[in-house]
């Protein structure tokens, strides 16, 4: 019993210390990637595309993912991906095309989803029903905080260099060594899962919505949130401050948020945060604190208001579906995300047209008064569903998929 006990805590270590270098390349990455572009000449709408580019890989890695990982399993994948989005982040510097990079972003989102699930499925299944909540909320914090730990290391070298690519890529290749050094037992297989998003949509609307607008947000704000920075004349080291800030603020929230959720209706949570982001983005946007510390505070109030929303979402749907539709549900509303994703950078780049970087936030704020009001127009018409059994709130980072499904055929 002890020694499967060590071993499991050695499987869980392992696998977190390789989350913690795919997070650190990638927040560098995201932040690298739109200065540099930035820095090449292109416009906000075309560094728009890039974002779109990258989330619609992502929702290509979610379908691709699971089909990989059932033919040669969790080790292989992992390291034959690790291996494929190592290659992608070398090539960024060699040609500086904006057709070659958008190539890339497809492929590097492919990648990086496909790693997640295998990452995650991987922890879910190392972990027990004692332990997971613990486990996936110790899993969060230190992707948050290795986040903005890439996101600083921007401040390293010259961004017109391609020394931060090959630290990109180092980062990446490192975090195959975690699993491959370590006696890390194979999961065990998991039962097939056919998503269907129309009956998804029946059992939760809030949370299929809000997964779709809380994509179109995060798309945005991660593709265009450095543009924005540099719109606004900060230099890159406050860039990486700026947006280090958004991640610090989402990290302290989640636990408070959490809570007030299992106390009460997790719509009227996310009612509050959605209406509550809106103002702090409109603050940032407006650029009522010009060139002022105050606005790295309330950027960290607007990433506490903000990044959270997707696992709210998440935790009022699986609320109201029985366990055995978990996996499908899951992947479902990662499904929804990605959609969302997808359109949100590209869109949000006509707002920021005519030197106006202000127009991200707008965006944001429209998006999310959409959800805002299509949460009161459900509370108002809708009896309440009882839910099944209301689980506690679990930290969820919106940055990769917390499911693991099998089948994922879309109905």
């Amino acid at each position: 019993m002890i020694a499967s006990r060590s071993a499991t805590s050695v499987t869980i270590v392992a696998i977190l210390i390789c989350a913690a270098l795919l997070f650190a390349g990638n927040g560098l990455f995201q932040t690298l990637l739109p200065i540099r572009a930035t820095q090449e000449g292109y416009s906000s709408a075309l560094i728009g595309w890039l974002g779109t580019a990258y989330f619609g890989g992502f929702t290509i890695g979610c379908f691709l993912g699971p089909k990989i990982i059932m033919s040669v399993g969790h080790a292989r994948a992992f390291a034959g991906i690790t291996a494929l989005l190592t290659a992608t982040f070398l090539a960024f510097p060699l040609f500086l095309d904006l057709f070659f990079w958008g190539f890339l972003r497809v492929l590097s989102g492919a990648c990086l989803a496909m790693l997640y699930i295998v990452v995650e499925s991987w922890l879910n299944d190392s972990a027990s029903n004692a332990n997971r909540g613990r486990t996936l909320s110790i899993y969060i914090i230190v992707s948050n905080i290795v986040t903005m730990a890439g996101q600083l290391m921007v401040n390293s070298f010259d961004t017109l260099d391609a020394t931060l690519f090959i630290l990109v890529a180092m980062l990446i290749c490192l975090s195959i060594v975690p699993i491959s050094l370590t006696p890390t037992p194979a999961p065990s297989p998991v039962p097939s899962a056919r998503l269907d998003l129309k009956a998804l949509y029946r059992s939760s609307p809030v949370g299929v919505v809000g997964c779709l607008l809380a994509g179109a947000v995060e798309g945005a704000f991660w593709s265009l949130g450095p543009v924005f920075a540099q719109g606004r004349g900060l230099e890159t080291a406050d860039i990486a401050l700026l947006m280090a800030a958004f991640v610090l603020g989402g990290t302290l929230s989640q636990w408070p948020l959490g809570w007030a959720s299992d106390q009460i209706d997790r719509r009227i949570v996310i009612l509050i945060v959605a209406f509550g982001t809106v103002i702090t983005g409109l603050i940032i946007g407006l650029d009522i604190f010009p060139s002022s510390p105050i606005t790295f505070v309330v950027a960290a109030f607007h990433g506490a208001l903000m990044i959270p929303i997707y696992a709210l979402c998440i935790s009022h749907a699986n609320d109201v579906v029985p366990n055995e539709r978990m996996v499908e549900t899951s992947g479902g509303l990662l499904l929804s995300f990605s959609f969302g994703a997808t359109a949100g950078p590209i869109t949000a780049s006509m707002f920021m047209r005519n030197n106006q970087p202000g127009g991200l936030f707008i965006f944001i704020g429209l998006v999310l008064c959409l959800l805002g009001t299509f949460v009161i127009f459900r509370l108002l018409t809708e009896k309440r569903k009882r839910p099944l059994e209301k689980s506690h709130f679990s930290q969820t980072s919106a940055a990769s998929p917390a499911i693991f499904p099998t089948d994922t055929d879309l109905l």
